[in-house]
């Protein structure tokens, strides 16, 4: 064997062993997903969507802190409701996609692609995920339930 076939076989054999033996660590996710500009929801009214049966934007005037995330509301009562029992109020596994999170992992949401089931907010990626998503609702809330919050990497 050369002393150029020892290089090559020794930098491969280096590389194998730096390749098994790394240890990778990933970021853990946010409890609540924001997406652009910092906001849950992108911004939306997460107590609107309840109490109006659609998707409302809130004022950056009417705000609130819960989770590492900041809220915003169309008006002072459904900031304060949300103050009031935040758990009830926001969407299901922090805002992120729920058929993701039935399938054991996590996607941003889009705030039109929602539905309200057991007078919870579950959020999706896209409509067309959500009508994917309806397919199997108990089913897909299950497995979002056993999922969540392992589903983060924390």
């Amino acid at each position: 064997m050369t002393a150029h076939h020892r290089a090559i076989c020794t930098a491969f054999a280096l590389f194998i062993l730096l390749a098994f033996s790394t240890t990778f660590t990933y970021a853990a996710e946010d409890p609540v997903f924001t997406g652009k500009g910092d906001f849950a929801i992108n911004g939306y009214d997460s107590v609107a969507y309840h109490l109006e049966m659609k998707h409302v934007k809130g004022d950056s005037d009417f705000t609130a802190e819960w989770n590492g995330a900041v809220w915003r509301f169309k008006n002072a009562e459904n900031r304060d409701q949300f103050q009031s029992d935040p758990e009830r109020w926001a969407p299901k596994y922090g805002g992120y996609c729920a058929w993701a999170v039935s399938n054991n992992y996590t996607a941003k949401t889009d705030p039109k692609a929602w539905s309200i089931v057991d007078d919870r907010l579950y959020l999706n990626y896209s409509r067309s995920v959500r009508r994917t998503w309806s397919k199997d609702i108990p089913g897909n809330i299950r497995r979002g339930d056993a999922n969540w919050p392992a589903v983060l990497g924390n």
